[in-house]
């Protein structure tokens, strides 16, 4: 098999591979650059894998004028600039110990060890600088059925790191066949070791369901997620069902995770959200539980919050989405109350605030209708 692509055959990429082959060392792209390629997807860093030892690669670099940052020693990896881009070199590797969260490594000079301990088999190919692919687990062959594999025992990959688990939904929502299930092996190993989700840090667990929500379509691996008890113990009393539903009534519009976490439910105290998606997200579910038509969620919440909260709703309550939502939504969004402060310059303080918030309210009642003349006068 052979990959090729600008991400590859730029100055960039080259000098790098170069630099580390010319002095008789193996170098190869890896993972999702060599996957993403070879599925025509894009490309948007490179990571390498080398026999050079990290202290060679920083030497090299140095002798060529390149920045040398070790950024991973201790796991063999070293990130070097070349020409304002940043490429992960890392050195191939064997497990020694691990315990669900990090690994203990030893170098190696082989790629086949370096394989072995990669995650899934479509993320254990290598390209060289030509673009020529090396598939040591039989990679290339799952990758274009779509067929998401751990490599080798599932169940001894992911007691390496449990945070595989989600890779695996996650993975197999990015890249798998859609129409097809997940690998049973893998779909057993997850269930049995669902319990060591625990150990991981709300930030890994978070990370992983952003992208896995952001995905095209999610809903088949979160339903399986629900069936293994996966689901449950990272969103607590989630429930999937209105996932499917959703998806469908998003139609054209762009994933927004945050929209699909919502009609999941459950608890999501153990996830580390921005300060911004903690309140969007508050908001968004006090949007489900009122009867605001799509105008007065566009004026409250704005366009896109707005999308999705109307989205939200339909999808929960298993309701047809509204006549002219969006064109309400954007109307609401662009509505603006008339009435300031200094129009009422008789009042202030608290008074103030609630004449305020009256006249709002019947103009809002007036459909955004009522002018500053009506409300004042």
């Amino acid at each position: 098999m052979q990959v090729s692509g600008d991400w590859l055959e730029n100055d960039r990429t080259q000098s790098v591979l170069g630099l580390l082959t010319d002095a008789g060392h193996l170098a190869y792209a890896v993972g999702g650059c060599v996957r993403n390629a070879a599925l025509g997807e894009a490309v948007t860093d490179v990571d390498i894998a080398t026999s050079a030892l990290p202290e060679t690669v920083i030497d090299l670099a140095e002798g060529a004028g390149l920045r040398a940052v070790p950024t991973g020693l201790a796991h063999g990896t070293v990130t070097l600039v070349a020409g304002g881009e940043g490429f992960e070199v890392t050195t191939f590797r064997r497990d020694v110990a691990t315990d669900g969260r990090h690994a203990e490594v030893a170098f190696s000079d082989r790629i086949e060890d370096d394989a072995a301990r990669r995650d899934f088999t479509m993320n254990a190919l290598y390209a060289d600088a030509s673009g020529q692919v090396l598939d040591p687990l039989g990679g290339a062959a799952d990758l274009h059925a779509r067929r998401l594999r751990f490599v080798g025992d599932a169940a001894q990959r992911i007691a390496e790191d449990y945070l595989r688990i989600l890779r695996f939904f996650r993975f197999h929502a990015q890249y798998g066949d859609p129409m097809g299930g997940l690998d049973p092996d893998g779909l057993g190993a997850c269930a049995e070791g669902a319990d060591g989700l625990t150990r991981l840090s709300a930030e890994r667990v978070t990370a992983e369901l952003r992208k896995l929500l952001s995905a095209h379509d999610p809903a088949p691996s979160v339903a399986a997620m629900a069936a293994t008890g996966v689901l449950s113990r990272v969103l607590p009393g989630a429930d999937a069902r209105a996932l499917g539903p959703l998806v469908h009534l998003e139609g054209a519009c762009a994933p927004r995770w945050l929209r699909r976490l919502v009609v999941l439910g459950g608890a999501t105290h153990a996830l580390r959200l921005t300060k911004a998606e903690s309140r969007d997200l508050t908001r968004l579910r006090d949007a489900l539980s009122d009867m605001a038509g799509p105008a007065l969620l566009g004026y409250r919440l704005g366009d896109s919050l707005g999308a999705d909260a109307v989205l939200a709703r339909a999808a929960s309550f298993e309701q047809p989405l509204p006549e002219l939502w969006q064109t309400e939504i954007t109307r609401g969004a662009d509505a603006r109350f008339p009435v300031r402060a200094a129009d009422l310059p008789e009042m202030e303080g608290a008074a103030l605030g609630q004449r305020l918030k009256t006249l709002e309210a019947r103009w809002i009642a007036s459909d955004f209708k009522l002018s500053r003349a009506d409300l004042l006068g």
